[in-house]
């Protein structure tokens, strides 16, 4: 993901000791002990490369619990997790800096008719259908869409459906903009939310890579 965000966000992806690695008292205490040997392989991993990022900020270790399935960072942090099978990393910047930042990996396929209703607007199925051949368009506007929300929600704190945000994709920049849904603005709990997140992606070794920073207002 390094190559997807700016200077002032850190990165760490995880590496083959990350995925068992240690966990703080209180992550545990979120993880629960019934969790099944895939959730803690990607729960633990997420929390080791969240310490590495925040060290590399100057940070001292902190616990990132969790609420809702959603990591929980200490006061004065901003940060994003995301797993997809054999790839996990997070990214944290200090909130002094950086408003959200949010980012996701998918695998590199084709998405079923289903899915693909779930995730696209009308007018995004019809722009997608223009784009070159050889990507898997419909995987790279699901993870545009997961990171918009990653984005959305610690700043707001509210839902944010896929139809919610028109995101266009531009091939040849390797960027990505998304308009959120005036009616989820309008409705929004918090002064000043996002109407637009505009961010970067990639696809590279069988993954579709995506992340977005929200600047300070």
């Amino acid at each position: 993901m390094r190559d997807l965000l700016p200077p002032e966000v850190a990165v760490a992806v995880a590496g083959p000791l990350d995925w068992t690695g240690r966990l703080l008292a209180e992550e545990l205490a979120c993880l629960g002990e019934r969790a099944v040997e895939s959730r803690r392989r990607d729960f633990t991993a997420g929390r080791v490369c969240a310490r590495r990022a925040m060290a590399t900020l100057g940070l001292p270790p902190a616990p990132v619990s969790a609420a809702d399935r959603a990591p929980v960072w200490p006061s004065g942090v901003v940060g994003t997790i995301t797993h997809t099978r054999g790839y996990c990393a997070a990214a944290a910047a200090r909130s002094s800096e950086v408003r959200a930042v949010g980012m996701d990996a998918e695998q590199h396929k084709e998405l079923s008719p289903g899915v693909r209703r779930l995730i696209c607007l009308p007018e995004e199925d019809e722009r997608l259908a223009r784009l070159p051949v050889g990507t898997s368009w419909p995987a790279v506007l699901f993870s545009a869409k997961e990171t918009v929300y990653k984005v959305w929600h610690p700043v707001v704190g509210t839902w944010l459906d896929f139809t919610d945000a028109l995101v266009e994709i531009d091939p040849d920049a390797g960027t990505f903009s998304a308009r959120i849904a005036p009616a989820r603005v309008d409705a929004a709990p918090v002064g000043n939310p996002p109407r637009a997140v505009h961010g970067r992606f990639v696809v590279t070794g069988g993954l579709v890579r995506t992340a977005a920073v929200l600047p300070l207002p």
